[in-house]
């Protein structure tokens, strides 16, 4: 396992030291680049040499610390063998246990645990599984017992050993018996403090830092921190926490300028640590676009009106040291500065009147430069954009757009216009009031006008239904009229069709009938039947004999007779 150790100087993620095992030998350092375009001097004497240790770290390890072994490939158990083995080269008491295990009685260690034994105030570490019998069948004088711990435990403090293993995401923070303090990545280490101890004083999550930067005007995250503090007694009453490491959590496209005297040093996207004293944090920056609306202090015009102006500005940050060298630790307060005083400027040469007309400034209505009106709108465009160009550049920012949205006139002009613009307000409102009631009259009449019109449809519709009615009862009652009609006078033909034929038949049978007698008493029998038919006072005469010839006759003389006298009386008048 590759070890990552820092001192009191700024460990950077770039920065590793490969250790040749778990011996404790002098590793092999693989410092940081040197970056002259990286630094810079706050005093303006150039760029940093390349021979600068500015972010140069030293690992620990080199110096001749007694009794501390990093853990290799080997693992915890190797690395206490050789613990072990450094005690009992100096004469001192052996780390691990000598017992053996059994399989029948005793305290039980199980695979993945080491167990812990207090010797007369010295740690003795029982690193095989299994059961160690207690006393009397082994040597238990002086000796207790105090329990199990994780072999694979981040940190292990026992009678002056300490055991630090972090994994990929984490770091420790730890103190040695001189106070030093150092940091370990993705490594770890056992030691045994002679005098003093070793003191881990945090684990850090390196990616899920609590504290967050924000832009407090753009509200950009720039990214987390987090402080070490280790507490120190002063005059052995008296309890201070002091800032040993500050871990920094950069993201993506943001950076950091640190310092140490007059020296900067630009820090990139990624963790990173600060654990030497005479480096500080200057400040984080953003290096993506921002936009932001800043208002201006009162400018006045070349006829002294007062006006206060609304600035949109859009820019980028793109060499954070020429920032900070000049004094600045954010770029508005760099752009602040410059677009006040060149804005005021410009608007000191203008009149009022140039300004009144003109609501948006900006490149969207700078088009057409023949408009009066628009001498501000052409210093904006010529003169203020360049010249704030060329000094963003100056403190390492590129300005990308620069607009006038609002403008306010303040003074006796101020309230003239308020004046006026309040009536022209109130104008409009009483103009929008009274075609709102003609809307809704007209709306009121159509509507009155659509209902007359759907009841007079409905009416018709009405009308032509009872008009259908009619007409298909009086077709209906024609129909069963003619159908009677025909059905009567079908009967009638079928019942003298019937009578005729009756007639026919009994004329027929008549006519068959030869005897006189059979004749003369049919004869009687009809007779009988006609007077019952008319009664027996009725007197039928003949109209076909001589009295009744000469009676016709009679009746035909006198009308003629009454025609001639008419036609005479006629003739006379």
């Amino acid at each position: 396992m590759a070890s990552n150790f820092g001192d009191t100087s700024t460990v950077v993620g770039e920065t590793s030291y490969q250790t040749n095992g778990p011996s404790g030998k002098s590793p092999k350092i693989d410092g940081p680049e040197k970056h002259s375009d990286r630094r810079h001097n706050a005093l303006g004497k150039g760029p940093v040499t390349p021979g600068s240790e500015f972010v140069a770290t030293m690992d620990y390890t080199i110096e001749n610390r007694p009794f501390f072994v990093p853990i290799g490939k080997g693992g915890v158990i190797v690395a206490l063998e050789e613990l072990d083995r450094q005690l009992q080269q100096s004469g001192r008491t052996r780390l691990l246990s000598k017992k053996v295990p059994t399989d029948w009685t005793g305290k039980e260690i199980v695979p993945g645990r080491l167990g812990l034994i207090n010797h007369g105030g010295s740690p003795k570490i029982l690193t095989k599984p299994g059961r160690y019998p207690g006393f009397p069948l082994r040597n238990w004088w002086a000796r207790s017992w105090s329990g199990t711990t994780g072999l694979s435990d981040t940190v292990i403090e026992f009678q002056g050993l300490t055991v630090v293993q972090v994994s990929q995401n984490q770091a420790a923070v730890v103190s040695d018996p001189q106070n030093h303090i150092f940091v370990i990545k993705n490594s770890g280490f056992v030691a045994y403090a002679i005098e003093g101890t070793y003191d881990v004083l945090s684990i850090v999550d390196q990616t899920h830092l609590p504290t967050v930067i924000k832009d407090k005007l753009t509200s950009v995250i720039l990214g987390w921190t987090h402080e070490v503090k280790m507490k120190s007694k002063v005059s052995g009453k008296e309890e201070k926490e002091y800032v040993v490491a500050t871990f920094l959590n950069i993201p993506a496209s943001n950076c950091a300028i640190l310092q140490r005297g007059d020296d900067l040093e630009l820090l990139g996207a990624g963790q990173s640590v600060i654990t030497n004293p005479s480096v500080t944090l200057r400040g984080l920056y953003t290096l993506g676009e921002n936009q932001l609306e800043m208002p201006t202090k009162d400018i006045f015009t070349r006829d002294q009106v007062p006006v206060s102006l609304t600035i949109y500005l859009k820019w980028q940050l793109t060499e954070p040291l020429k920032l900070t060298t000049h004094g600045y630790n954010t770029p508005y307060d760099a752009l602040r500065d410059k677009t006040q005083s060149i804005l005021t400027q410009i608007v000191a040469h203008l009149d009022y009147s140039s300004m009144v007309k003109q609501r948006s400034l900006g490149p969207d209505n700078m088009d057409d430069g023949t408009d009066p009106s628009s001498a501000f709108l052409d210093a904006l465009r010529t003169r203020a954009m360049d010249e704030m160009h060329e000094a963003a550049l100056e403190y390492g920012i590129v300005l990308k757009d620069l607009a006038v949205i609002d403008r306010q006139f303040k003074g006796e002009i101020a309230a003239t216009m308020d004046k006026l613009t309040t009536r022209a307000l109130q104008a409009q409102v009483e103009a929008a009031n009274v075609d709102r009631e003609n809307s809704n009259k007209v709306k009121q009449e159509e509507g009155a006008l659509s209902v007359t019109r759907i009841k007079a449809q409905a009416a018709n519709t009405q009308a032509d239904a009872e008009a259908y009615r009619v007409i298909a009862a009086a077709k209906a009652q024609a129909q069963r009229t003619r159908i009677e009609a025909e059905a009567q006078a079908e009967a009638t033909r079928m019942a003298a069709e019937a009578e005729s034929e009756a007639v026919r038949i009994k004329a027929a049978a008549d006519a068959q009938v030869i005897d006189q007698f059979a004749r003369e008493m049919e004869f009687r029998r009809m007779e009988v039947n006609r007077i019952k038919a008319y009664g027996s006072k009725t007197i039928f005469v003949p109209s076909e004999t001589t009295g009744a010839q000469m009676g016709s006759a009679m009746a035909l003389g006198m009308a003629a007779s009454m025609g001639a006298d008419v036609k005479r009386a006629a003739e006379k008048v």
